[in-house]
């Protein structure tokens, strides 16, 4: 496979980390510069004549779309790829009116991205399921779609700033939370939930609320470093059940907060870590539920085996990088 040249324009670093991590798994790609706003990307694009660049569009100095107008006058033969938070049909109509051959969602782009790229090599343009008029909506009273996120995060802080947020949410419409996090953060994940104006205390007393640690759950479900399939989904069953009891909603949802994936991914027990997303979605097939699974990521931090990451994120609805 002939090797391909890549810029990557977005002013979030992690966010380049994990878009790194993606293009790992298509064997020649070559990252030949990294840059955070639209008037660098002109420059650099104009100096590097790259095959491929990843565009963002809400950049610094110079958005990516009046980018990607200069990029095509002074590297004609360069494809432009938008990779972007912003699914509004007027932005990505003119955004492909640039002349660019992709637009990718980027909730979407651990599965989207690798398509995208070899649509545009092939000259073909590729626009993402995610965008607005695709988007899966929830028809008035019925079931709402599944939701299995997966959060790469660089820090605990933004770790615990993405839990609050979900948890806060969940039982301010009176629905029902579990939080499966390591014990040093608990008390944390207690102070931010307190600042969000939730009454942590009773939410727990009530059972609408359920802290769980992530090392004591693990010893029990793992067996020679592989899950038992059998006694997680059991276990899992009863906490969400008893959450669920609890909650006040008329039709109530649980709302997971799980470290456990990514503590298993850390280890290297990457196995165990995909059978319990695994089971994750088949518990998502008999209960109102909403998984989200944090996994720690880094600059430094290299894809072993480019198989097992993709399968982490194909088990995912949506990925995230914070």
């Amino acid at each position: 496979m002939s090797s391909i040249r890549i810029l990557l324009v977005d002013d979030h670093e992690q966010w380049r980390n994990l878009v790194r991590l993606l293009l790992q798994l298509r064997p020649g790609s070559q990252v030949i510069g990294e840059v955070s706003d639209g008037l660098e990307a002109v420059h650099m694009a104009e100096e590097l004549k790259p095959d491929l660049i990843l565009l963002d569009i809400g950049l610094p100095r110079l958005n990516g779309i009046e980018a990607a107008k200069r990029i095509r006058q002074l590297s004609p033969d360069s494809k432009i790829i938008f990779v972007s938070m912003d699914n509004s049909l007027d932005i990505v109509e003119a955004a492909l009116a640039t002349g660019a051959l992709g637009y990718v969602y980027k909730s979407d782009a651990a599965s989207e991205l690798p398509p995208a790229i070899q649509a545009a090599l092939r000259g073909e343009r590729f626009v993402s399921s995610g965008i607005e008029d695709n988007k899966l909506t929830d028809a008035p009273g019925g079931k709402a779609a599944r939701r299995h996120e997966l959060l790469f995060f660089s820090d605990d802080a933004l770790l615990l700033d993405s839990f609050t947020r979900s948890i806060a949410t969940a039982l301010k419409a009176d629905n029902a939370a579990i939080a499966l996090v390591a014990k040093p953060h608990q008390q944390s994940l207690r102070e931010r939930l307190k600042a969000e104006s939730v009454d942590v205390d009773s939410a727990i007393q009530q059972g609408t609320f359920i802290f769980v640690d992530v090392a004591e759950t693990l010893a029990t479900l793992l067996v020679d470093d592989l899950l038992d399939s059998v006694r997680a989904f059991e276990s899992f069953s009863r906490l969400i059940l008893t959450a669920s009891r609890a909650a006040k909603a008329e039709h109530p949802r649980v709302v997971i907060c799980c470290q456990c994936k990514g503590a298993l991914w850390a280890e290297g027990k990457t196995d165990a870590a995909i059978q319990l997303e695994q089971c994750c979605n088949d518990l998502a097939k008999s209960h109102e539920i909403d998984f989200l699974c944090a996994y720690p990521i880094s600059a430094s931090h290299d894809v072993e085996d480019e198989g097992e990451f993709r399968i982490i994120c194909s088990e995912h609805s949506a990925v995230h990088s914070r």
